[in-house]
């Protein structure tokens, strides 16, 4: 019972700052680095719709809409009937959500589907037919269909020109490529073997609500175990090795995800060989990755810390002496992926690296992926023929 006043008087002291706060954050938020890349402020101006714009990932697309200074001529936000009529406040003024209707959306230069898999199927292609708006999709719909980029704008963004239909990756693959782009342009990938570390975050708002709940339940001592709906188990003081459904090779969905999302982003041969472990674990916000690579090349490794230090879209954070390394409560609320943990693989030898990143899923792995792809688009003119009409 002591020790249960005890957590009990903790959590209500704390508890606070782990709640979800009413604009576009999970978490308190760090003051948010600028990118190494160009900014959106000298863009041409674009008309943006966003269907999905109340959920987790839909709020943040706004946010980095927002922060990014993306060139915005007017903003639509599309959701159900319900959520038609109430108003969302933004930079940009205030908004007031339609009902999702393809013919407005096509009106959009560009649209962002912060929505279900499902949705994106059945609406997408409409959206993007000719005349119509491009379609920045973040579900799994179109990520393996030969005829749609999967994008992540630092490694392929040339892949968008002419595309009215581009995909975002999964944000376990997003945030380990940023890493390991830059040094298969270094060394040559010849095989990847990952295991990751996934916030609660990564099953939405839900997820991260029964972790929250289910937390403040047993430290409370009204259950020994907390209850799980959202989980395949309870997540508070547990780790749960599944995310996604199991696979007829003993992986799960999310796992496979990225072998094949990372052979189709840079452009690897279809068997290249990327194995991953998936773990889902009692963190709000950020998800973190063990990385082990051979490489074709002998690995050097300060050509590799110059190689990750000087990538767009990473921060190399490798300062053991001083116990600097990524981590979650780094890396939330940052665009870049942290970098660090570097050494020699004793596996691999010379021709083996080992190193850790953690990224904001909703960040790198979603809406700030999502958002870039569409400065990428600005850039090269994609919009341009109607914007002038």
């Amino acid at each position: 019972m002591k020790i249960h006043a005890l957590a009990s008087s903790l959590l209500i002291a704390t508890t606070s700052a782990f709640t979800p706060t009413p604009h576009h954050s999970f978490l308190p938020r760090r003051d948010v680095p600028v990118l190494k890349t160009s900014s959106s402020s000298s863009l041409k101006m674009v008309n943006v719709g966003i269907v999905g714009a109340t959920g987790a990932v839909g709020k943040e697309i706004v946010g980095v809409l927002e922060k990014r200074s993306f060139p915005v001529t007017a903003l639509k936000i599309f959701g159900s009937s319900r959520s038609a009529g109430k108003t969302v406040e933004t930079k940009f003024g205030t908004v007031t959500v339609d009902e999702f209707d393809v013919d407005k959306a096509r009106e959009c230069d560009v649209v962002f589907l912060a929505v279900s898999g499902d949705f994106a199927l059945e609406h997408a292609k409409a959206i993007s037919a000719e005349g119509g708006a491009v379609v920045i999709d973040n579900s799994s719909a179109f990520r393996y269909d030969k005829d749609v980029p999967l994008c992540v704008p630092e490694i392929n963004g040339d892949k968008t020109k002419g595309a009215k239909l581009v995909a975002n990756p999964n944000c376990t693959t997003a945030i380990g490529l940023m890493a390991l782009w830059p040094l298969h342009k270094l060394f040559k990938l010849k095989r990847v073997m990952m295991s990751t570390y996934q916030a609660a975050s990564g099953a939405g708002q839900p997820g991260m609500d029964e972790l929250q709940e289910g937390t403040k339940s047993v430290l409370m001592g009204e259950r020994e175990v907390a209850e799980n709906n959202i989980f395949a188990h309870p997540l508070p003081f547990n780790v749960i090795p599944h995310i996604d459904k199991f696979q007829e090779n003993g992986y799960t969905k999310e796992e496979m995800k990225v072998t094949w999302e990372t052979r189709k982003i840079c452009d690897l041969a279809d068997d290249f060989p990327v194995s991953c472990t998936a773990v889902r674990i009692p963190t709000y916000r950020a998800h973190s990755e063990s990385i082990i690579v051979e490489t074709e090349e002998p690995v050097d490794i300060e050509k590799a810390r110059e190689a990750l230090a000087s990538a767009p879209g990473l921060k190399l954070v490798d300062d053991t002496d001083n116990e600097k390394y990524p981590m979650p409560l780094t890396a939330t609320g940052q665009y870049d992926v942290e970098v660090g943990r570097l050494r020699k693989s004793l596996v691999f030898g010379d021709n083996g690296l080992e190193f850790f990143v953690c990224g904001d899923q909703l960040l790198r792995g979603a809406a700030l992926n999502a958002v870039l792809v569409g400065e990428e688009m600005v850039k090269n003119g994609e919009f341009a023929e109607k914007a002038v009409a």
